[in-house]
């Protein structure tokens, strides 16, 4: 069956919107995605039809509210193949599960003279809690180095950064940036060998592709609902079921405990035990409505989707002067999710973030919370980027790559 474009469109309401008296161009659902009506809708009946606290109540409001949070646990699970709710944490976003890990397992675990392994390519979420325990437990913070010419990770880097022996290896799976895939897998297989844990930061690669947590080995894995047609403030840490049993849990309060006494306390059961508090009911509840939409497009069509609409990206931008992407090129798809990171000589990000807003064009603009690979790594104080998803459309990328002709005429740029 063909990737239907346009009936997917009708399924998001802020796509008829207009945005400076034109029609909307949606191309940052890198930072965040649309949601569509299914989702919203699962909010609202939240609201309307059964809003109640869950796992406290016997009565029948608290009953389906629980049920309907605990599905959403079991959609989560499944979709990365994680095994049951019991390795399934809710959390904030992505960013919060990654300090989670860093703040529990990797605080227990790290000490003085310890490694631990990143990479050049990281979100901001995913360096300063690897600093921040670095500088307390006085380990060393070490860096996987990037290949300028493709992108990628430089192999003999990361074979030079595993021979010292890290404790904790954290790695995204898809740059926000460049947008390459790393192969996490040969990435585990490697750091486990060397006797390391190892942390995905997925944010940009469940959306968009399909991620196995036991195909890779990983022993947690990192991602945000929002950036799947779910809400904000509900983030994903998955973790092996052994390794929950040795984390102490961050907060504590009431659910994550079994039994309270005025002299000790003994923890409620993974995942329970790390969820303090009234939990983001309606999030929950919600996320599992957006999964559910994700399913049904089929994540293996979204992604196909997806890397057409780059490589043609890719190609249209690269058709004009003065314009530089960066990233594994448009020959090199298969390496990369849905998103293009470009400068216009002599013309800064943000001004042609501005121009594409008079435009309709919605575009981030800035380091994108990775100052160290930007600035440091690329040499840039900034780039425009265009990310997609599965309501955007090649027409959308024409639109774009007009507004950059416009960019170059504004600022009188040949």
């Amino acid at each position: 069956m063909p990737f239907d474009v346009e009936r997917i469109r009708k399924d998001f309401p802020i796509l008829r919107t207009r945005m400076a008296g034109r029609p909307l161009v949606y191309l940052d659902s890198a930072a965040t995605s649309q949601k569509p009506k299914s989702v919203i809708d699962a909010i609202r009946d939240y609201y309307m039809r059964y809003n109640a606290n869950i796992h406290r109540g016997i009565y029948e409001l608290s009953e389906k509210a629980t049920e309907a949070y605990i599905e959403s646990k079991e959609k989560a699970a499944k979709l990365i193949n994680a095994g049951g709710i019991e390795n399934i944490i809710y959390t904030r976003n992505a960013t919060e599960s990654l300090n989670l890990f860093a703040l529990t397992y990797a605080a227990q675990s790290v000490n003085r003279g310890d490694h631990i392994l990143i990479t050049e390519m990281e979100h901001h979420s995913n360096i300063v809690p690897w600093q921040m325990l670095a500088e307390k437990s006085h380990a060393t913070l070490d860096y996987v180095k990037i290949d300028g010419e493709t992108g990628m990770l430089d192999r003999g880097s990361l074979a030079e950064q595993m021979e010292k022996g890290p404790k904790v290896v954290s790695v995204t799976q898809a740059s926000n940036v460049l947008g390459t895939v790393n192969d996490v897998k040969a990435i585990t297989r490697e750091a486990h060998r060397h006797g390391a844990v190892v942390m995905v930061d997925g944010a940009q690669s469940v959306p968009h592709m399909r991620v196995d947590v036991k195909d890779i080995g990983c022993d947690f894995l990192a991602f945000s609902a929002h950036k799947m047609f779910g809400p904000t403030g509900l983030g994903v840490l998955y973790a092996r079921r052994d390794m929950l049993d040795r984390m102490e849990p961050l907060f504590g309060g009431g659910d994550m405990i079994m039994s309270v006494t005025l002299k000790s306390h003994t923890w409620n059961s993974p995942p329970w035990k790390f969820e303090a508090g009234t939990s983001n009911i309606e999030g929950g509840i919600a996320f599992g409505a957006a999964i559910d939409y994700l399913n049904g497009l089929g994540v293996e069509a979204v992604d196909r989707h997806e890397k057409a609409l780059t490589e043609y990206a890719l190609r249209r931008l690269g058709s004009i002067s003065g314009v530089e992407t960066f990233g594994p090129g448009w020959g090199h798809v298969d390496r990369r999710v849905g998103l293009v990171a470009f400068s216009v000589a002599g013309i800064h990000a943000h001004d042609i973030a501005q121009v594409f807003n008079d435009n309709g064009i919605a575009i981030r603009a800035g380091h994108h919370c990775a100052m160290p690979l930007v600035r440091d790594v690329l040499g840039m104080d900034s780039l425009a980027r265009m990310s997609f998803y599965a309501y955007n459309t090649k027409e959308e990328i024409d639109k774009a790559a007009e507004a950059i002709e416009r960019v170059k005429s504004i600022f009188g740029v040949r």
